[in-house]
């Protein structure tokens, strides 16, 4: 399948499954815009009657002959990648979410997790649940060797002993079943201090710290259940633990909604902070939240992106990089592009574990207690749901297998469509335009940084 669009001066095509992007003549972009596969070896003579007026004949063969080439080399119109359906069907889980604790000191007006209770009531985990999820982890994971762990909430620093000393009874497990545990944590970061920071740096793969841009964009949306906001509290602690991370990985994360739709404002902000990993992502809500992003608002929301990625050109020019996470685009057709074709793997090889020890296909299934797949002090999680995750994915979805984009989000996100859509095999729309548009602007970033 192959993708094309016009931005500025630049005319791209992207062959979705190689991945291969090629910049164009205009004489190509024209000639592949009406080209359906297989490509015939001499250009077809409506093409050349259609064409030739306006370039010429010999241009037009020329053209055509370049494409013809790159047809030849499966960098045009290459074929799906093959995956048998076992594929999908795997019984290891290699990634948990461990819920270390249903509650938090901010009252974020987006939150998902209905500021840390799930829309339970809130509770913390133990050590024991925790020690049992890890042995849970290793008794599932098969032959894997790299697994992951992250730490969410509510806020998991409310819950720092326990989270020390499950990431140290970790450290035990590495060594006694040939594993490597990457520790991860999503926090606020309001209850980071040094002897926190020195602890996360040392043991977290990987951190990522909630922030929303500037001070009036953070605190009109993320605020203490007094109303102050956390912007003062955070930033200062944001830069000692970024500081002391060498060569580790972080994000800040942030979120924009209906209110904050200029964003590019927030990501040049952190950005003068002096992050270089920033992740601004679009809120996910009822359609009559107030802050919900709605199709009408896609076009100011695309134009925004476009805002982002001339402002990124501007800046590496300048020698300022940074990384914005979701221009990052993985253009590999090697092994890790069948990550791609999974998606996030929930339900199947990444579940949640509550405070009380009940699974679910991943965090944002939580507060639907019919998504339960079992427990972890019981033996087996529940084969129909887990059958039923395997079976979503981009193989399987009639609008995903369509899709110029499909190896770029791997179906989207199972959580939105059940909570969004009717059902985790029905992509949430407007995060498939988002998506696609996100692509479009990585591609124009990289085709312009390549002059």
């Amino acid at each position: 399948m192959v993708h094309l669009f016009q931005k500025n001066d630049f005319n791209i095509a992207l062959d979705s499954a190689s991945g291969a992007v090629h910049l164009l003549s205009d004489i190509a972009y024209d000639l592949l815009a009406e080209i359906t596969p297989p490509m015939p070896q001499i250009c077809p003579q409506k093409l050349l009657s259609r064409l030739a007026p306006v370039y010429g004949q010999e241009k037009v063969n020329e053209a055509y002959n370049e494409l013809y080439e790159l047809f030849l080399d499966k960098q045009l119109f290459s074929e799906d990648i093959p995956v048998q359906d076992s594929f999908f069907k795997t019984k290891t889980i290699k990634a948990l979410c461990l819920h270390i604790s249903h509650d938090c000191n901010l009252r974020c007006r987006y939150c998902f997790a209905d500021c840390g209770e799930f829309h339970r009531t809130r509770s913390l985990m133990t050590g024991e649940v925790g020690r049992r999820a890890l042995d849970f982890l290793i008794e599932h994971s098969g032959k894997i060797k790299n697994l992951e762990v992250d730490f969410f909430g509510g806020e998991p620093l409310l819950n720092f002993d326990v989270v020390r000393e499950i990431t140290i009874y970790g450290r035990e497990l590495e060594k006694k079943h040939n594993k490597t545990i990457r520790f991860t944590m999503t926090t606020n970061g309001t209850l980071l201090n040094d002897e926190v920071i020195t602890f996360l740096n040392e043991h977290m793969y990987n951190i990522v710290l909630s922030i929303d841009g500037t001070p009036e964009t953070n605190d009109a949306l993320r605020f203490y259940a007094d109303g102050s906001g956390c912007y003062h509290d955070i930033l200062p602690k944001y830069k000692a633990l970024v500081a002391g991370r060498g060569n580790k990985s972080y994000y800040v994360r942030g979120t924009f909604t209906r209110e904050t739709m200029s964003f590019t404002d927030d990501v040049l902000h952190l950005a003068d902070c002096g992050f270089e990993h920033i992740s601004i992502e679009p809120v996910v809500l009822p359609n009559d939240h107030p802050l919900s992003l709605r199709q009408e608002d896609l076009p100011r929301i695309f134009a925004e992106y476009d805002r982002l990625a001339e402002a990124i050109i501007k800046r590496t020019r300048q020698g300022r990089p940074f990384n914005f996470f979701h221009f990052m685009v993985d253009l590999d057709a090697g092994p890790c592009v069948y990550k791609r074709v999974k998606g996030c793997g929930s339900g199947c090889e990444y579940v949640a574990v509550t405070p009380e020890g009940d699974v679910y296909p991943c965090h944002q299934f939580v507060e639907h207690t019919e998504c339960k797949l079992g427990n972890i002090f019981e033996d087996e999680l529940r084969k129909d749901l887990r059958d039923r995750f395997s079976e979503c994915n981009i193989c399987n979805v009639e609008e995903c297998r369509t899709c110029w984009a499909k190896y770029f989000c791997g179906g989207g996100c199972p959580a939105n469509n059940y909570k969004y859509s009717e059902g985790i095999s029905r992509p949430y729309k407007i995060a498939c335009e988002l998506q696609r548009k996100r692509v479009e602007c990585a591609l124009y970033i990289k085709a312009a940084l390549a002059e």
